[in-house]
């Protein structure tokens, strides 16, 4: 699994291809690619937000994203996968989270992307401070989901 924390905005679909095209990836055929690719909205609990600043602690981040991406290949076994995740200042339509995982089947893959999706969201050491015009605010709770 390959982890990526950027401090700066970037093109989802240039960062696959690139992945992609690695040279350790060129001969790597599989049946099934799935990608969730996650943008900031402009607004969060019926108001508008300008901005996000989304906070981690490096080293502990890379660390709890891997260990979520080898329990869910446990049980869901995937060939490759792809974290890519901002952190610092992030604008409304900033790429914030990129995952993908490879995998032979494509049930594999989407379950495999979806359960990193959720446990990220509910177990990555990220914090968010959101600001709503004047003010500023730490989010204390992650837009609802389910696990498949």
């Amino acid at each position: 699994m390959e982890i990526q924390l950027l401090e700066t905005p970037y093109d989802p679909y240039a960062l696959l291809r690139d992945f992609e095209m690695a040279p350790d990836h060129l001969g790597s055929h599989f049946g099934a690619a799935s990608l969730f690719i996650g943008t900031m909205r402009d607004f969060n609990e019926g108001e508008a937000v300008e901005s996000l600043w989304l906070e981690h602690y490096p080293g502990m981040t890379e660390r709890e994203l891997q260990k979520i991406a080898e329990e869910v290949r446990q049980t869901t076994p995937f060939e490759r996968g792809l974290i890519v995740h901002r952190v610092g200042h992030i604008a409304p339509g900033d790429t914030i989270v990129l995952i993908g995982t490879w995998s032979c089947h494509r049930a594999e893959a989407m379950t495999a992307t979806s359960k990193i999706v959720e446990a990220l969201k509910h177990r990555a050491p990220f914090w968010k401070k959101e600001q709503r015009g004047a003010k500023s605010h730490w989010v204390e709770k992650n837009t609802p989901g389910s696990v498949t």
